[in-house]
């Protein structure tokens, strides 16, 4: 059920394309952005790639959302510091959280950018919300806030198992 109103949340905003390299996390809130006739989702083969999908769809008038996991958001930092924020482009970004400092079932590899993601991304001055468990579409409002505010991506966070 939280899969389903996150995604209708979105929508309500005005979310209306999505690209990305999904995560297993997401697996849940997938199925929504894939079958819906209203939503253009087109796949990525690499996560920096995305974003410039989701640059091009702004550019078109669209309110793009970008999919990925944290590994993937750390390949975007070149793209973000230097086509998204000097030039203004807003978008979401649902990134799945691997290896965030609670979880301890996730396997080493993920730890280190589990640990690095929310530094890394104050540090190039991108804002970050973390996904509550209860409410989750909570975080939509505020996002789209700051995004539209500052010109910029935001990410909003998901640790696994949010979604149902």
């Amino acid at each position: 059920m939280k899969a389903s109103r996150f995604y209708s949340t979105l929508k309500k905003y005005g979310v209306n394309f999505a690209s990305g390299v999904p995560c297993a996390a997401q697996k849940n809130i997938l199925p929504f952005f894939f079958n819906d006739s209203e939503m253009i989702y087109i796949k990525a083969a690499r996560e920096e790639d995305a974003v410039g999908i989701a640059t091009g769809a702004y550019l078109a008038g669209k309110k793009p959302i970008v999919l990925m996991q944290n590994s993937g958001l750390a390949n975007c930092i070149n793209a973000l510091a230097s086509l998204c924020i000097p030039y203004k482009i807003p978008m979401l970004m649902l990134v799945s959280w691997r290896g965030y400092p609670k979880d301890k079932n996730e396997p080493p590899y993920h730890w280190v950018m589990g640990k690095s993601t929310i530094k890394l991304m104050k540090d190039i001055g991108i804002p970050i919300y973390i996904i509550p468990n209860r409410n989750p579409e909570s975080v939509i409002s505020p996002s789209i806030r700051e995004m539209q505010k500052r010109k910029r991506p935001v990410v909003m966070l998901l640790e696994r198992h949010i979604f149902k």
